[in-house]
């Protein structure tokens, strides 16, 4: 709901106010109700606000409570912040907001690095402690809000996105070759704490770290969850309505707690369809829901309208319908660049940059349904994966996921970035770490606790920020999370994958919408890459900036362009369009002549 920023400066010298201006300026569209800075010798806080909850101006940030000797600034919502203030009330604490904010302050004078195992929701703080002067930054258990640093001798800078710290200035740039080995493996996952920047990390989901005046960290895990079972006894019908109960309260926390209203953004799959059904059987009224189209191309469809439609039809919902003229998604694209923290292959983040652009002018809030493919298994690969036997774990996981072999990436970059396979022996060690039954409960943990945070998760976040508007994801409600991953598998493979969700939707939802093939995002101007499109990406790889930077093989680019249409990974990704994005992506964020790995 905000965005946030601050440097702490080891030598104890003065914060220049401009720096932390330049931050803030970066991050105006995630906040433009209001801003704020505040100073302390070597260090600053800066933050700009999205008003949600307690829309006084006694929330506004960065919030300080000088008794306790504590500065906050803060980006999320709390979804249990009215039990945790009542609680605190009862110990003695005096609130001078209304607002989840100010609980967060207190938790933390109360209970330490441990305030954060007691939240609920989805959140980055930070905290500047007077007592022992040090700095206590933490993410939520699914890195839902984002949180961006950089650390050096001289100084520890973090912001809610990667373009303040650059704003700011004097971060290293250089590409980081196992963050591009990752990148372009994992459909542009680069798990925390990389980030393609080797000055740029990101603090990793469900962590803290805290950072002293002379520039000592610490870093610790504060949440995890196992996927064994713990729950065998249950029968199939009681898991069924267990995961419905679960997924029912997430809907209500995520709808209530907000001094706004709060839509629903409405794809015509059965998982956004799932939330308007339950917040109707919440009996919310209005239930808003926004959907967006975009023109057909030849036989290809660039709506799902025929499905949305079915579901306003039914639940009456107050319906924004958004159609998007072709010629305008590559006209908009240099902006949803521009709002990208880090690269993003996935080529519904134009549509949702364009969708949260109209919703904006409508509502501050929507719930979204990102997680429940994870979740649930609903994604086509994890049955192949399922009935894949041959090899060891990262074995029968890289030939179903992986867009590209570590041989191929040899062949597609310059040697000094792929001196090793760092996503095989990464992807085999997170595998392993994992309490579970089974592999294929081991890659659902893997790709809920790890790689949905770094790809729909964070792509969702940024182009929805971007213009001030905040999305929710119940299916990441961690306690619904904890639930399905005990779930046993054959469960949620049944009938092609989410099958506890298709149950519960069955009677609420059209069949037909139950029963479709998944589908995403559809953008037919950008899955065929020809015409103005193909030329885009040919001036984009072709261009001096691309062959002085040294990153990419010629031959590859130039098989790529020789047959754009050819040349796609295993989940049916554009290859052509990876290059083309990262190569874009350095062009418009970062200073020329500055990428070559050390």
């Amino acid at each position: 709901m905000c965005g946030l920023c601050g440097q702490m400066n080891f030598s104890g010298a003065a914060l220049d106010p401009s720096l932390l201006e330049s931050m803030k300026q970066a991050l105006a569209r995630r906040g433009p109700d209001d801003e704020g800075s505040w100073f302390q010798g070597g260090v600053g806080l800066g933050h700009r606000r999205l008003s949600v909850i307690d829309l006084s101006s006694h929330s506004h940030q960065p919030m300080q409570d000088k008794a306790l000797g504590l500065v906050l600034v803060f980006n999320g919502a709390i979804y249990n912040y009215r039990e945790l203030r009542a609680d605190l009330l009862a110990q003695g604490y005096e609130f001078f907001s209304e607002g989840d904010s100010e609980v967060i302050l207190k938790a933390y004078h109360r209970w330490g690095a441990d305030c954060v195992a007691r939240l609920q929701g989805m959140f980055a703080f930070a905290v500047w402690d007077e007592r022992d002067k040090s700095l206590f930054v933490a993410r939520d258990r699914f890195g839902i809000k984002p949180l961006y640093y950089s650390l050096n001798n001289e100084y520890f800078r973090f912001a809610s996105n990667t373009q303040a710290l650059l704003a700011a200035g004097d971060v290293d740039v250089s590409l980081d070759p196992a963050a591009l080995h990752q990148l372009f493996t994992l459909h542009a996952v680069v798990p925390a704490p990389r980030s393609v920047l080797q000055g740029v990390r990101k603090l990793q989901p469900a962590h803290w770290m805290r950072i002293t005046a002379n520039g000592e960290t610490r870093t610790e895990c504060y949440w995890s969850f196992s996927a064994t079972r713990t729950q065998a006894d249950l029968s199939e019908n009681e898991w069924l309505e267990a995961i419905h109960d679960s997924l029912r309260a997430a809907v209500r926390k995520r709808n209530d707690v907000a001094d706004v209203p709060v839509g629903v953004l409405l794809s015509g799959g059965l998982d956004s369809s799932l939330l308007v059904a339950l917040l109707a059987e919440l009996k919310i009224d209005p239930i808003r829901t926004y959907s967006i189209g975009f023109e057909d191309i030849g036989e290809e469809r660039g709506s799902e309208f025929e499905y949305s439609d079915q579901v306003v039809e039914r639940y009456a919902t107050l319906h924004h319908k958004i159609r998007i003229p072709n010629e305008e998604v590559l006209q908009r694209l240099p902006e949803a660049v521009d709002a990208m923290s880090e690269p993003m292959f996935g080529q519904d983040a134009i549509a949702f940059y364009l969708l949260a652009e109209q919703v904006s002018k409508d509502v501050k809030v929507v719930q979204s349904g990102q997680g429940a493919d994870e979740v649930f298994g609903g994604y086509f690969w994890y049955p192949r994966m399922q009935a894949d036997t041959q090899g060891q774990p990262i074995e029968r996981f890289s030939r179903h996921y992986f867009d590209r072999d570590h041989a191929e990436m040899q062949r597609f970059l310059q040697p000094d970035y792929t001196r090793e396979d760092y996503t095989t022996e990464l992807i085999r060690q997170k595998l392993a770490a994992v309490q579970a039954d089974s592999f294929l409960d081991a890659v659902l943990h893997l790709d809920v606790s790890t790689l949905i945070v770094d790809d729909p998760v964070k792509r969702v976040d940024n182009m929805t920020m971007a213009w001030g508007l905040e999305a929710r994801v119940p299916f990441l409600d961690h306690q619904l999370v904890e639930l399905a991953a005990r779930c046993p598998i054959e469960i949620k493979l049944k009938e092609g994958g989410k099958y506890p969700l298709k149950a519960m939707a069955r009677g609420l939802l059209p069949d037909t919408v139950i029963d479709r093939p998944k589908g995403y995002f559809p953008m037919p101007a950008l899955k065929y890459v020809r015409g103005e499109f193909l030329d885009f990406m040919r001036d984009i790889l072709n261009s001096s900036a691309c062959r002085n930077r040294g990153l990419y093989s010629r031959s590859f680019i130039d098989l790529l362009l020789s047959a754009p249409e050819m040349h796609f990974t295993r989940i049916q990704g554009s290859k052509l369009w990876h290059a083309a994005l990262l190569e874009y992506w350095l062009q418009r964020h970062l200073p020329t002549d500055s990428c070559h790995p050390e």
